[in-house]
């Protein structure tokens, strides 16, 4: 078999998959339930973002928090601080890919 599987968990529980994490990329699943995210942080590598299902409440640097839903892709640069939260009844669902892959 030349290709690698990888299977995302389906469900509706917090997750934050680290799927692949290798020196090309970071893709990692992230499932959150309403007032849920991640602590607010600076990212350390380019992130592209897909929301998956749901709505994406997300405050960049001093911006005030943004909403975005389900089909929408977020480019976002290199040390940008960010608060991601799920503001809302519904699951919130992500993909998230940093590449390149950040250097420790």
């Amino acid at each position: 078999m030349v290709e690698q599987v990888f299977i995302l968990s389906a469900g509706d529980e917090k997750a934050v998959e680290k799927v692949i994490f290798d020196e090309n990329l970071h893709y990692i699943h992230l499932v959150f339930g309403r007032d849920e995210g991640l602590p607010e942080h600076y990212s350390n590598a380019n992130l592209y973002m897909t929301v998956i299902r749901g709505r994406l409440s997300i405050g960049l640097d001093e911006q005030e928090i943004h909403e975005y839903k389900a089909g929408t892709l977020l480019k976002i640069p290199f040390h940008t601080k960010m608060n991601v939260k799920n503001l809302h009844s519904e699951t919130l669902e992500l993909i998230l890919v940093k590449a390149p892959a950040p250097i420790s």
